[in-house]
């Protein structure tokens, strides 16, 4: 490729980043009161890949998404309460009591923002405006022995973190850190290790369609280099599982159905196979007239779950039955 054809094909790249970041902020701008809260209060936990998925659902599918965002996120799902949710809201509360007089809720602020990822620090400091140029009105925050420090500079009751690198805070997991800190990290394990979420292609083919019987089949594909696998000796293995859940027009559940694929092979055969489709394909046989009159009264949609059991990554697409 000479460097005419390389530059055009970045520029070619760079365009369609440029179009896909206007759409997803097009997208974020004609949210509803509710789902805009929703991105806006977790705007400090959120992945970037979860961000993008919430925003290109359709609406009816973005209070399934908030559910699951949620659960990924519960340290303990056999009690009732997500202790993860609870303590996370109360820090926004508490960062809202704590940190006014800033022209914004609290929580939006520099302070409010460590306090909410990190919790309380152990000890902080504050100067007093008869310091030096520098260090009056400034507060330092320690995380065991690590400080965080804010300024401001006015000395009118704005801080701005000034402490840059928080890769330390962040990678040592204290003992200060409560189970807030440790339940995110769980969740974006995925994002940190640079694997993106998974993503696949779903097709619906109708082979059959009469007064009383509907044949169908849906065929999944996933990269085999974007699935997580567990390691056992030489081994790679892990489980796909896809819920398919079938709604008229109406919402009523006309048929559904749970699947669970074994997925195995060594690192010689992962490294043959990157950029080839693990394909999964799953029948779908409807023999009920009432219900197929229903199909037939207006739009269905064929809702697909996919859970890769290895990372706990949970993807979602919808069909419409045609």
């Amino acid at each position: 490729m000479n460097r005419l054809s390389r530059g055009m094909f970045f520029l070619f790249w760079a365009g369609l980043s440029l179009a896909a970041g206007c759409r997803l902020y097009n997208l974020e701008r004609k949210l509803d009161p509710v789902n805009e809260d929703f991105l806006s209060k977790t705007r400090y936990i959120i992945t970037r890949e979860e961000r993008r998925t919430f925003l290109l659902l359709p609406d009816t599918e973005k209070p399934q998404f908030i559910e699951e965002f949620w659960l990924r996120r519960d340290p303990d799902p056999d009690t009732p309460e997500n202790e993860f949710k609870m303590e996370y809201f109360n820090r926004l509360e508490r960062a809202t009591r704590l940190f006014v007089g800033e022209g914004m809720p609290g929580w939006l602020t520099d302070r409010g923002r460590i306090h909410v990822l990190f919790g309380p620090p152990m000890d902080r400091i504050t100067q007093p405006v008869s310091g030096d140029a520098y260090t009056r009105c400034q507060e330092i925050w320690y995380y065991g022995n690590f400080p965080v420090v804010f300024l401001d500079q006015t000395c009118t009751g704005s801080y701005k973190l000034v402490t840059y690198d928080l890769t330390l805070l962040r990678d040592n997991n204290m003992t200060y850190m409560h189970d807030l800190s440790r339940a995110q990290a769980d969740a974006q394990k995925t994002s940190l290790a640079g694997k993106k979420l998974i993503e696949f292609e779903a097709r619906l083919a109708i082979t059959t369609r009469e007064s009383g019987r509907i044949e169908a089949t849906v065929v999944l594909e996933i990269p085999y280099e974007r699935i997580w696998y567990r390691s056992e000796g030489k081994k790679l293995w892990t489980t796909l599982q896809a819920e398919l859940e079938l709604r008229d027009a109406k919402k009523t559940v006309v048929w559904q159905d749970k699947r669970s694929f074994e997925v195995a092979l060594d690192e010689a055969e992962l490294e043959r196979k990157t950029g080839k489709p693990y394909a999964m394909e799953i029948p779908i046989s409807i023999r009920d007239a009432d219900a197929i009159g229903r199909l037939d009264q207006g739009p269905a949609l064929l809702r697909i779950i996919l859970t890769n059991t290895t990372g706990a990554e949970v993807l979602i697409k919808t069909l419409e039955f045609k």
